[in-house]
């Protein structure tokens, strides 16, 4: 094999060949540039992308070269009740379609702005973001939820956001049996410069709101976010710990909890409507957060749930990050799970 020193020993440039399959000098790797980061609504897309993909494709089998008839209609009912939007909705979605087409032609988009234009008219009354009341000092938030629904993390994420929105935050730790909650908590104190209400591990959540409360005023916070320990809406004596904290709190301030926060995986589907339902009955649940819509997701629970109980829906999350946290908007969540373009 040919060398790419010369007679003399030094070593020479490589030629065309050489450079071609890498002989020759050897040069640092390239620095790659970080990708850079997606939209809110490229984000939102993705996240929702299982059911629009589900319901676009759906649409696209059943409305390609045929006139409307009953059993097409039929077809798009499955499909939207298959893709969590309830029974209700999709009946009224059907509803539209039909109405004077049949016997006519209807080509798939014309569909999929229709069930974006009804999907938008049922959100667009419930797409409220959190209004702080400030006469209400420390405006308290309690933060309720199942298990992993990703509660801690919400409340760290919003405490970004009202902190940079001018509010002083205080934060409690009210998931007092997970040491991994209570952690989680304080790193985000630290990121937002919120002080973190903090007992021994196993503590009585109760009597931490009460505490959190009485610090929250000395300290003259214009929001308390309160964070509890996840429970499942079906364990009766877990919901009886739940609505004690609501009832300590009120011996403090009688009209606290300002706001209860309901924060819904978006991948459990139809058991969403169960928390809903029974976590108002118990905390009084004054709104919704929907987290975890990362492509696995099933949306379209939102729609039902909007179409049920009519919560104002505050904040949908479509990641980890403090910025993955935003004011729920009807028209993009509705022209995204519809697979229609911003």
């Amino acid at each position: 094999m040919a060398s790419d020193q010369n007679d003399s020993g030094k070593a020479q440039k490589p030629g065309f060949l050489g450079r071609l399959f890498g002989r020759g000098e050897t040069s640092a790797p390239a620095v790659e540039e970080p990708a850079p980061k997606k939209s809110w609504w490229e984000r939102l897309s993705t996240g929702l992308s299982r059911s629009s993909s589900a319901i676009s494709q759906g649409i696209t089998d059943i409305f390609t070269k045929r006139k409307l008839d009953r059993d097409m209609l039929d077809d798009l009912e499955d499909i939207l009740i298959q893709a969590d939007l309830g029974v209700t909705m999709a009946t009224r979605i059907r509803e539209a379609v039909g109405k004077g087409r049949f016997d006519k032609d209807i080509e798939p988009a014309e569909v999929k702005q229709i069930l974006a234009d009804e999907i938008e008219s049922v959100l667009a009354p419930v797409a409220r973001p959190i209004e702080i009341d400030g006469t209400k000092k420390p405006f308290v938030i309690l933060v309720v939820g199942v298990n992993g629904s990703g509660k801690t993390t919400t409340i760290g994420k919003l405490a970004t956001y009202f902190a940079n929105d001018g509010k002083k935050v205080l934060l409690a730790a009210g998931d007092t049996f997970r040491a991994a909650a209570v952690a989680q908590l304080q790193i985000w104190g630290e990121r937002t410069g919120a002080d973190v209400v903090v007992r021994e591990q196993g503590a009585d959540a109760a009597g931490l709101a009460f505490d959190a409360i009485h610090q929250a005023r000395a300290a003259q916070a214009d929001v308390l976010l309160m964070d509890t320990a996840g429970r499942l809406q079906n364990r009766t004596e877990l919901m009886d710990e739940l609505e004690k904290i609501v009832r300590v709190m009120k011996k403090v301030d009688a009209d606290a909890p300002h706001a209860v926060l309901l924060v819904l995986d978006a991948t459990v589907g139809q058991n969403a409507l169960s928390q809903v339902e029974i976590f108002g009955k118990v905390a009084g649940v004054t709104g919704l957060v929907m987290t975890k819509l990362d492509g696995t997701a099933r949306g379209g629970i939102l729609v039902a749930l909007a179409e049920k109980f009519a919560l104002p829906v505050h904040y949908i999350g479509v990641g980890e990050g403090a910025d993955d946290l935003e004011p729920f908007t009807a028209r993009d969540f509705a022209r995204a799970i519809a697979g229609l373009e911003a």
